[in-house]
């Protein structure tokens, strides 16, 4: 307090004390002289409990001046009676200046009002006694993002007392009686359990409309006329925080705690903490075993989305498309789940037609994978599938890749990390599977026939990829994933020897531990060729754009390596037995030669050619030329046996095998047909 400094109320003549404020008052904004209300404001309230200054109120629930206001009572605050004070003062000369200027001041969000802050007696809860038991069982909570962790201790380490009681004509009531004299309040165990007995037959309504004798116990219904009901309403945190209580503690099939409590990041504050405190208070542990926390949603600028800028997105005009369907076409509800799965929920997130548009172009591609499988799986019969061991090398690889991009979207999963899962499906499932291994599969499913080797070990690679896969998008793109199980071309047995009618019959596949066996120098060396035949792929094309070759089938590719295991390998798959596994089918040209040297010899009629280098092989030299001998008009592929078949000249001798092993209609069923 500044000694003996002292002023007079400018409008009572009442002797006022001179004190220090705190932070909130700068010589950057007004001069550094304020007046302080105790009565209308924390940083004030906080002020005069310093400095033993009386707590002021006059104003009533209507925002009226009260009688405590003097000649000004009944006269609204925002209204007449400022316009009041202001002219009092001015015809009693304590007014210098009056103008108007702008400043920052809290509104009302709702009436577009000033708010109007009052001091008044409320109803608190105290964190004093549990706070330390709070804080430690945060520690036991998964927190996802994880810095939302630090947000919570921080908002609780901080907390004292919490205001339970609102002013509202709506919510819960307090179940609180009040003397009519000397305003005690009247709430005891008996009480309570009274009127919670109420509350289950009636609901909380019943406060409001019942009277105070009903309310009140038989120990004090005698003296109802000397009680009155409360007004106050409980605080909203208050209700949602303990919704558990009525949730999750009682309902069949529910656990407390939950497994996961989900809102936006400004909880915190909010329905996590209340949640949180109400818990810990009562049961001394927390509600939830996880809590995640999300950002918002805004339009593909960023902006906020408001009805009066007309930048909304509308769900449901997403799923089911608006009146002009070119502009906003229906895209269902799979591909709006598919974005949902997208972004990278813990910040706030873009939405708008472009990005919708992208979406749908992702789903139709993710779709067209599926629809590959389905359509070579249409004569599929698990019985017939091939055992692991007897797989080749790159179909054992495939599912060696399957295995481990299920785990990983597995733990994605259960991390709630949806946008990985979201990458991992456009990385593998579209560009991966459909860049290589559909690529390379088709020689094997359209040209090999269908009861050849190779192609039912290509099918059971397939089969493995659609039930794996189905299972993985079935709780992003429910509805595609049902759509892919009602045209599932053949059976799936559960463990329990039943068929399964709907994709979500089935369980998560478990670990295939035959599937992860694949030894790891396979793994590097495929992993190798991959990379390998994406540099063969430019040269290929640029013997394209010189007119040497049309399609790749017309190319013989001639690869020299000086590392000696590197060279053991190349030649190995080069001569593959299994032709599954043989170079030219995994570069999808007619031929492939590992060459011991380059020489002028050698490589004299090579026009195109180019390097490959890693640090697991070496370098590798790659050439292109046109392919040796004779194109089979039925597979493309050239070979020196084309017209070695005088049945059928025109096919290369795998050709013409499968041409013999095709069924033969009898006679009388040609007859017949």
């Amino acid at each position: 307090m500044l000694g003996a400094f002292r002023y007079l109320h400018p409008v009572n003549g009442n002797e006022c004390s001179v004190v220090i404020g705190g932070d909130y008052i700068t010589t950057e904004s007004g001069t550094g002289l304020v007046h302080t209300a105790p009565g209308h404001g924390q940083e004030d309230y906080l002020t005069g409990l310093k400095y033993g200054l009386p707590i002021v109120s006059p104003v009533d629930d209507e925002g009226n001046f009260t009688a405590e206001a003097g000649q000004f009572s009944g006269l609204s605050v925002l209204g007449a009676g400022n316009a009041a004070v202001v002219k009092y003062l001015d015809e009693h000369v304590s007014l210098i200046l009056e103008e108007p200027y702008k400043h920052k001041y809290p509104y009302d969000w709702r009436s577009k009002e000033p708010t109007i802050f009052r001091a008044t007696e409320q109803w608190f809860a105290s964190v004093d006694g549990f706070r330390d038991a709070a804080l430690d069982a945060i520690k036991r909570v998964t927190w996802v993002p994880s810095q939302g962790e630090n947000r919570i201790v921080n908002m609780i380490s901080g907390r004292s007392d919490w205001c339970i009681s609102r002013q509202r004509t709506w919510g819960v009531p307090i179940p609180v009686f009040y003397h009519v004299d000397t305003q005690e309040p009247l709430i005891t165990e008996e009480t309570i359990e009274h009127i919670k007995a109420i509350v289950s037959e009636k609901g909380s309504d019943a406060w409001w409309y019942m009277k105070t004798e009903e309310l009140l116990p038989d120990k004090y219904r005698d003296k109802a006329s000397e009680y009155r009901k409360g007004t106050d309403t409980m605080d909203v945190w208050f209700d949602s925080g303990s919704s558990w209580a009525a949730v999750s503690a009682k309902r069949d099939g529910l656990n407390f705690p939950a497994d996961v409590y989900l809102e936006g990041s400004d909880q915190h504050r909010g329905w996590f903490q209340s949640s949180l405190l109400t818990s810990i208070a009562t049961t001394g542990k927390a509600p939830y075993s996880s809590v995640i926390t999300h950002g918002f949603v805004l339009d593909k600028d960023g902006l906020k989305m408001s009805k009066s800028v007309g930048n909304v997105v509308d769900p449901e005009k997403v799923i089911l498309g608006g009146k002009d369907s070119k502009k906003e076409p229906p895209y269902g509800a799979d591909v709006l789940r598919l974005w949902v799965s997208s972004v990278d929920y813990t910040g706030d997130v873009l939405i708008g037609s472009e990005i919708l548009r992208q979406m749908s172009d992702m789903y139709r591609k993710l779709r067209g994978t599926m629809r590959f499988l389905l359509a070579n799986l249409h004569d599929w019969n698990p019985e017939n599938s091939v055992p692991y061991s007897d797989l080749p090398k790159i179909d054992q690889y495939a599912l060696f890749q399957l295995e481990n991009v299920v785990a990983s979207m597995k733990d994605s999963y259960d991390n709630y990390q949806f946008y990985k899962i979201y990458q991992t499906l456009q990385r593998f499932a579209i560009v991966g599977l459909s860049n290589f291994y559909f690529d390379v599969a088709k020689d094997r499913l359209y040209v090999g026939g269908r009861v050849s080797y190779t192609r039912k070990s290509c099918q059971t690679v397939l089969a493995a990829h659609l039930l794996y896969l189905v299972r993985a998008i079935a709780p992003i793109m429910p509805h595609l994933a049902e759509d892919i199980w009602q045209n599932l071309p053949f059976e799936h047995t559960l463990e329990d020897g039943s068929v399964a009618k709907f994709a979500f019959d089935l369980k998560w596949p478990d670990k295939n531990e035959e599937w992860c066996s694949v030894q790891k120098d396979d793994v590097d060396f495929l992993s190798v060729i991959l990379e390998l035949r994406s540099e063969v792929n430019k040269i290929l094309e640029n013997a394209r754009t010189g007119k040497l070759i049309g399609a790749s089938l017309d190319a013989k590719v001639y690869l020299h390596a000086e590392n000696p295991d590197t060279v053991s390998k190349l030649k190995e798959l080069a001569s593959a037995t299994n032709d599954a596994d043989a170079l030219h089918r995994l570069f999808i040209t007619s031929q492939v030669e590992i060459l011991p040297s380059l020489s002028e010899e050698t490589t004299s009629g090579v026009s195109y050619a180019g390097k490959f280098s890693d640090p697991r092989t070496g370098e590798i030299w790659i050439g292109v030329t046109r392919a040796d001998g004779m194109k089979c008009e039925r597979c493309w592929v050239y070979t020196k046996d084309v017209g070695s078949f005088g049945d059928h000249p025109t096919l290369c001798s795998r050709c013409h095998g499968v041409i013999d092993l095709q069924p033969q209609a009898s006679p009388a069923a040609a007859a017949v047909a």
